[in-house]
């Protein structure tokens, strides 16, 4: 593989990949000295393999492995995005030399020492079907060390450190076997192989009570180099992959076609989570990432910008943000220049742009009234209230199938929902207790897990897991 310049699904992807590269970056209330902000980046972290360490839930490496249907001359772009930590330490002058301090004023703004980062990415391209079955394609990177001085007077500066990064990027390209031998398995590994000594690892995760600060556990015991954010100084931080064909596409993990569906259930992908990026029905080009996303992700066109809390709501950030004091202001100014942005955009954010955080309709469709609320005394929501429907005999047809009350179904959930937990429950066999319709004509069945040992239980308080007939399929 050798180095290319990557665009159109590359940077139509930026706006999604940068949600998933932000996620954690800086957490609410966006201060130094938040005990949150003491363990930072949690997702996609690629520790160097002196680090790594399954009881620590710390590792060195990440896999991809999607299906493609490549054409005859198909080049496969891979972009590797990741955050490259800088040590910013607030510097003064003393009669010894420069100093290191946790914080000082110039000219009437606080400066900290905190850690900042840097977008760092490694382009790579390479024509598939002449790897089909041939060794792994090895393309190892380096990504240079460096050293900034901001001189904020001739006693203060400030002293940016990051420290050089070694890893690579593995490609496997595979034939399936069978009658499938125009399709391709991609395994795709990326590697931290930065050579790092490692002191006494102190995980922050270890530790009971409150949580000590970042300095702290940087010095660990005896001083020396340890814990985790001295890991994290030579670690791809928030690291995921793009990938792009230049003709042909890829099969999607989450609803692959009937006869790709062996083959998808057997990809491993380890510590990512590849779906299909760009329109609806586009399939030339995949975000793999470390948080579950369905295919196709958007950012929501409402977002006024990065909150670092990808998955909160931004209303409710923007409003807790305008809250901070005065003081709680100026240390998120003086902690990061992403998070003095996000505080200045939030006090400046326009009332009719505020207004549009609080809900949108993406789709309009007409209701249907189960029952004529001008006819009944009873209350229109109460399912009493229609004699044309009862839950425990109706029925609805599925595949063919007449289900109802005591049916067995296989659970298939798909892209109709947003809870991520739904992918426990794929292929699992469910009992139907009712066909219930709701005001606005939709049906769902209420079922309980035959695996569940609390089903008698959630039966007897009637608590059950609601599914639309076109997430189940016959048992």
């Amino acid at each position: 593989m050798s180095g290319s310049a990557l665009s159109d699904p590359f940077e139509q992807a930026r706006a999604v990949a940068d949600a998933v590269l932000y996620e954690g970056y800086l957490l609410y209330p966006y201060r130094a000295d938040a005990a949150k902000n003491q363990l930072r980046w949690q997702f996609g972290v690629l520790v160097p393999p002196s680090y790594a360490s399954d009881a620590h839930g710390e590792y060195a490496t990440c896999q991809t492995q999607l299906l493609a249907e490549p054409g005859p001359d198909a080049v496969l772009r891979w972009r590797l995005r990741f955050l490259h930590a800088v040590t910013r330490t607030v510097e003064a002058a003393t009669p010894d030399g420069w100093s290191p301090r946790d914080s000082a004023e110039h000219d009437g703004v606080l400066h900290l020492t905190f850690d900042e980062t840097v977008e760092q990415t490694v382009d790579v391209e390479a024509a598939l079907w002449p790897l089909a079955d041939a060794p792994d394609d090895l393309t190892p990177f380096a990504v240079p060390g460096g050293e900034q001085i901001e001189q904020l007077s001739p006693e203060l500066r400030l002293r940016r450190v990051r420290r050089p990064l070694q890893g690579a990027l593995r490609l496997r390209v595979e034939r399936l076997p069978g009658p499938h031998r125009q399709t391709l398995r991609l395994t795709c590994t990326v590697e931290n192989r930065t050579d790092e000594r490692k002191g006494p690892f102190l995980s922050l995760s270890d530790v009971e009570g409150s949580l000590p600060n970042a300095a702290a556990a940087q010095a660990g015991a005896g001083g020396g180099r340890s814990g985790r954010p001295e890991a994290l100084r030579s670690s791809l931080i928030a690291a995921h992959s793009v990938f792009a064909l230049s003709a042909g596409g890829f099969v999607s993990a989450l609803d692959p076609p009937e006869w790709a569906k062996a083959a998808v259930g057997a990809c491993r992908n380890v510590r990512t989570w590849p779906v299909l990026l760009g329109e609806p029905g586009r399939t030339d080009a995949v975000l793999s990432a470390p948080v579950i996303l369905y295919d196709h992700p958007v950012v929501a066109p409402e977002s006024p910008g990065d909150s670092f809390d990808s998955l909160e709501i931004d209303e409710l950030l923007v409003l807790r943000t305008l809250t901070l004091t005065d003081a709680e202001k100026r240390q998120v100014r003086a902690t990061d220049a992403r998070a003095d942005a996000l505080l200045g955009r939030a006090e400046a954010l326009p009332p009719e742009l505020f207004e549009r955080l609080h809900g949108a309709i993406r789709q309009l469709r007409p209701a249907a009234v189960a029952v004529d609320p001008f006819t009944t005394t009873a209350p229109w929501w109460d399912p009493g209230a229609d004699a044309g429907v009862d839950p425990a005999a109706d029925t609805v047809v599925i595949d063919g199938v007449e289900i109802g009350a005591g049916r067995k179904v296989r659970l298939r959930p798909g892209g109709r929902r947003s809870d991520a937990q739904d992918m426990f429950l794929v292929d699992r066999v469910a009992t139907v207790h009712a066909v219930l319709l709701d005001v606005d004509g939709s049906t769902h069945l209420a079922v309980t897990l035959d695996d569940d040992p609390a089903a008698d239980l959630q039966v007897a308080q009637g608590r059950f897991r609601y599914f639309a007939p076109q997430e189940v399929v016959p048992a």
